[in-house]
C-alpha cells in the first residue's frame, strides 16, 4: 500500500473513531440539568431563588396541564411530559409505573437518606364551567356517560409544583445529602371498575424500593384556604374511604296493587334512614368524625312496576380503625334487619378502600420548623380531622409520611365563596404554587441535613 493510501486510510479510521466517540455517549446519556452555585452557601437561599425563576415555567405547565386533562389510569400525555422533563434534567427515570406513573431517582453528591416526594397527575368526570383562557374543553366517556374532563382537584397544580421542584433539586444535586424519588401518580381518584390503580398499585410495584424510601412527603391544594397559607394535623388527617353496595330484594308487582309484592325501593328508603340513624345515635361522634352517603339508587325500569329489586351504592368515611370496625358491622346489621321486617331480603357488600392518612406524629413534630421558615409561622395552621380521603395513606402505611395542604384561594375571599372541590366551579390560583414548590425543596433539603 503507498504512502498515499496509508494516509488517507489512518484518516478515515480517525475521522469514524471520533464520530463514534461522540456520537456514542450522546444516545446513551440523558441531558443534565443546569448546576446552580450554592448562594453564598445558604441551599435555602438558592432553592428561594430559583423557585422566583422559574415560577412561570411552572405556572405555564400548570395551564398546558388543566387545558389537557386525563382521567384516572389515562393520563399517557401527563406522565410522557413529567418524564421527559425529568430525563432533560438527567433524573434517572422509569416510565409507565403502575400503568401510566412515573418514578424519578436523583442520587445526590454526598450520601444521606431516600426522601420520597408525591404528586397525583389525573382529572375527573366533571364538566368546567370556569371562565378562564385555560379551561378544559375535554370530553370523555366515564361509566358509560358522556362527561367533560376536568382537573377540579387541583391535581394539575400538584404536578407541576413537583415538575419544578425536581428541576430546581436536580440543579443542587451535587449539595443533596441523599436521594430524592419523584413518585408522579396515577388514578388518586381510583382506577376504573376492574382496574387497579393509584398509590397502592404503586407501592404494589415497589416505588419506595430500590432505593428503599426512608419518608414520603405530599401535598394538597385547596381551594378554600388562601394563598400563602398551608394547614397541617399530626396523626389521622384524612378519613378513610370504604364502599358499600347494598342489594335489596322484594317482589316485583303492579304499581296500582303494592300489597301484592314487597317493594325493594320503600324498603331501600328505609334502609337510609337506619344508616343515617347509625351516625346520629349510634356513633361515638366525640371521639373522631364519621360519614356514611348513599351515591347511587338503582332500581325500576318504569312509572308503574314496582320492581323485583333495589340496589344502594355509597362511601363511608372514618377516622378510627375501632370505630371503622362497628360502622361496617351496624350497617350489615341495619340492612338486613329492615329488610327482613319487610319480608324482602338485603344483601350487603362491604369494601375496604382507601386507609386513614396518618402524618407520622415524630416526623411532624421535627418538620413543622421547616414549614413555618418557609410559609411564615403566621401562615401555618393547625387543623381539625377532614373527612376527604387521599391514597397519600398507602404511601404513610409504609414509611413515615407527612401530608399537608397548600393555599390555592385567591386573596381577599371568603372560603365562604370558593366552589369546593370535584365541582364543576372548582377554581385555584396559581400564585400560589411557588410556595409549594419551596416547601418541597426546602423539606427534602432539611431532612437530609437533619
Amino acid at each position: 500500500m503507498s504512502l498515499q493510501k496509508l494516509l488517507i486510510f489512518a484518516l478515515f479510521i480517525g475521522i469514524y473513531t471520533s464520530c463514534a466517540t461522540a456520537q456514542g455517549p450522546m444516545v446513551n446519556k440523558a441531558p443534565m440539568a443546569k448546576k446552580v452555585a450554592v448562594v453564598d452557601g445558604d441551599i435555602r437561599a438558592t432553592i428561594d431563588k430559583m423557585a422566583e425563576e422559574i415560577d412561570a415555567k411552572v405556572i405555564k405547565w400548570r395551564r398546558h396541564l388543566h387545558e389537557n386533562p386525563e382521567l384516572s389510569n389515562r393520563e399517557f400525555n401527563t406522565g410522557k411530559m413529567v418524564a421527559d422533563h425529568l430525563e432533560s434534567l438527567g433524573i434517572e427515570v422509569q416510565r409507565n409505573f403502575a400503568k401510566t406513573g412515573v418514578k424519578g431517582i436523583l442520587k445526590g453528591g454526598k450520601p444521606g437518606p431516600v426522601v420520597a416526594l408525591r404528586a397525583d397527575m389525573d382529572a375527573l368526570p366533571v364538566t368546567e364551567r370556569v371562565d378562564i383562557p385555560f379551561a378544559s374543553k375535554v370530553r370523555s366517556t366515564y361509566n358509560g356517560v358522556e362527561t367533560g374532563v376536568m382537573h377540579a382537584c387541583g391535581h394539575d397544580t400538584h404536578v407541576a409544583m413537583l415538575m419544578g421542584a425536581a428541576e430546581i433539586l436536580a440543579s443542587i444535586k451535587d449539595e443533596l445529602k441523599g436521594t430524592i424519588v419523584f413518585m408522579f401518580q396515577p388514578a388518586e381518584e381510583g382506577a376504573p371498575p376492574g382496574e387497579e390503580g393509584g398509590a397502592a398499585l404503586m407501592v404494589k410495584e415497589g416505588i419506595l424500593e430500590n432505593p428503599k424510601v426512608d419518608v414520603a412527603f405530599g401535598f394538597h391544594i385547596n381551594s378554600m384556604t388562601e394563598v400563602g397559607k398551608i394547614k397541617y394535623k399530626a396523626g389521622g388527617a384524612m378519613a378513610a374511604a370504604d364502599r358499600f353496595v347494598i342489594t335489596v330484594k322484594g317482589k316485583q308487582t303492579h304499581g296500582s296493587m303494592p300489597w301484592g309484592g314487597i317493594d325493594p325501593i320503600t324498603v331501600s328508603a328505609q334502609i337510609i334512614q337506619g344508616l343515617n340513624n347509625i351516625i346520629s345515635r349510634q356513633t361515638e361522634l366525640t371521639k373522631e368524625a364519621a360519614v356514611i352517603s348513599v351515591g347511587m339508587i338503582q332500581g325500576g325500569v318504569r312509572n308503574n312496576i314496582i320492581p323485583e329489586s333495589c340496589k344502594m351504592i355509597g362511601t363511608i368515611r372514618t377516622l378510627d380503625v375501632g370505630m371503622q370496625d362497628i360502622i361496617f358491622e351496624k350497617i350489615r346489621l341495619t340492612a338486613t334487619k329492615i329488610a327482613e321486617s319487610a319480608g324482602a331480603t338485603a344483601e350487603v357488600e362491604l369494601t375496604r378502600g382507601v386507609p386513614v392518612t396518618f402524618n407520622h406524629l415524630e416526623l411532624t413534630r421535627n418538620m413543622i420548623a421547616t414549614v413555618e421558615r418557609v410559609a411564615g409561622p403566621e401562615n401555618v395552621i393547625v387543623q381539625k380531622a377532614i373527612t376527604g380521603a387521599e391514597d397519600f395513606s398507602f404511601y404513610a402505611n409504609k414509611v413515615p409520611s407527612l401530608f399537608l395542604f397548600l393555599g390555592g384561594m385567591p386573596k381577599g375571599t371568603s372560603p365562604i365563596d370558593a366552589a369546593p372541590h370535584h365541582t364543576p366551579d372548582f377554581y385555584i390560583d396559581d400564585s400560589g404554587m411557588k410556595l409549594g414548590v419551596r416547601a418541597f425543596c426546602n423539606l427534602a433539603v432539611d431532612y437530609m441535613n437533619k
